[in-house]
């Protein structure tokens, strides 16, 4: 029987990067749900589909294809057989993805390709409703986050590194207003599933969250 791992929290709480330690440690799969739904956003910027219209948006997913597919260890996620990885970063995609993403048709094209890799494979997977909608019997659950404050350093420093002008205040907006609309949206809203674990980085260090969600692993492999 596959093995399941399942993080959930608002945005900026280091998901990601936690989960894909996680994955490398246990040699699990990892699932970057998010980069899925990126995925689409960039479709729908690049055919000027409009983010805030729900029936464009359903009406694209008619046409697009997404899929994942494994190099070297890395996930590569293709959209409509394109490679996508170096373009579903930006702040523009993010920001799409977090607006389409309340949008049944869209989370309804991504859910199957989720349950069917959960299903043969032992996965960690990463997103906003993992625990509570798409791996409900995920072994372990987990509720990541951190203060705005945290989220909105951490980003600002990662977008700095990259060479980006950015405004830590206008950081920390944009994410209260994410973390607004993720746990008001009508299907799925982000919440912590009454059986995760809450775990809270913002005086933790990636290492210290990594062991913290390994130990929680072997607990639930001994029982």
């Amino acid at each position: 029987m596959a093995f399941n791992i399942a993080i959930d929290g608002p945005a900026g709480a280091g998901k990601s990067t936690i989960a894909k330690k996680v994955a490398k440690e246990l040699s699990y799969i990892y699932v970057d749900t998010g980069a899925m739904f990126r995925a689409m956003a960039l479709y729908c910027i690049r055919n000027g589909v409009n983010k805030n219209e729900e029936e464009a948006v359903s009406v694209a997913c008619e046409q697009i294809d997404v899929s994942i597919s494994y190099e070297n260890g890395e996930q590569q996620v293709l959209l409509n057989g394109e490679n996508v990885n170096g373009f579903i970063r930006t702040e523009e995609v993010g920001n799409t993805a977090s607006a389409i993403s309340v949008y049944g048709k869209v989370r309804t094209k991504l859910l199957e390709l989720q349950r069917q890799l959960a299903e043969t494979q032992n996965v960690i997977m990463d997103g906003r409703d993992i625990g509570t909608c798409v791996l409900p019997n995920a072994q372990v659950k987990i509720y990541l986050t951190a203060s705005v404050e945290t989220r909105g350093k951490r980003r600002f420093l990662e977008l700095q590194e990259k060479g980006q002008k950015c405004n830590l205040e206008d950081i920390c907006a944009d994410i209260r207003e994410r973390d607004y609309r993720d746990m008001h949206r009508e299907i799925a809203p982000l919440k912590q599933a009454e059986d995760a674990v809450l775990v809270d980085s913002s005086e933790m260090t990636i290492d210290e969250v990594v062991n913290a969600i390994l130990n929680l692993v072997a607990q639930a492999q001994q029982k």
